[in-house]
């Protein structure tokens, strides 16, 4: 298994990032949070899953250790395999996730893309003993993605655009984050930011 990797940001995508280790660009999966602290030609660490499958080999990769560990142990519930275990960790922390669980808060899990009630509810019951406790964070009932601007913001400096085309693209997609209430997905909007910047080129 792949633990981590450690080397030079040689690109950034919406959702990857590619570091060369050694003279070979790993490419890595990871969550818009992930992807806001890296930049280009900088170092970076990445704590790393590796996921098999019959016709591909997919690194995924976490700021920190605790989000891998619950990355895969995510993985352990029937019907949740990595991508669904990445959304689940780009819209809440993994203190965030303990804290749903621990509280019976459907909610919190609905607001993942691709998890409806009746999901939630059997994720709830399985993972009732065995995410733990939370180590720390926001409090209880606090949404984990206040401050979705400054995320958005800070990946989008960390693909390469400037200030303010990253204001602009930012304010573009205002409308949509308001529409998507308390908790907008900073995926779906770095997705939709990067449309309007495409656009104005």
């Amino acid at each position: 298994m792949i633990a981590f990797v450690s080397g030079t940001v040689a690109a950034l995508a919406p959702d990857a990032a590619v570091v060369e280790v050694g003279g070979v660009g790993m490419a890595v999966q990871c969550t818009p949070d992930t992807l806001s602290t890296l930049r280009i030609g900088r170092p970076a660490k990445l704590h790393t899953s590796l996921v098999v499958r019959e016709d591909s080999l997919t690194l995924y990769g976490f700021a920190d250790d605790d989000a891998r560990q619950v990355f895969e142990l995510l993985q352990t519930a029937s019907g949740v395999g990595p991508r669904l275990a990445q959304a689940m960790l780009a819209v809440h922390t993994p203190d965030a996730l303990r804290r749903a669980v621990a509280t019976g808060d459907e909610k919190a899990l609905t607001a993942v893309p691709g998890i409806g009630k009746k999901g939630a509810q059997k994720l709830l019951l399985e993972f009732r003993d065995r995410l733990g406790e939370p180590v720390g964070g926001p409090a209880v009932g606090a949404p984990v993605t206040q401050g979705w601007r400054d995320q958005l913001h800070a990946a989008l400096i960390g693909l390469g655009y400037a200030t303010r085309e990253a204001d602009e693209a930012v304010a573009a997609v205002t409308p949509q984050a308001e529409a998507a209430g308390a908790a907008p997905q900073v995926g779906s909007l770095l997705k939709a930011a990067l449309q309007t910047l495409n656009r104005a080129r």
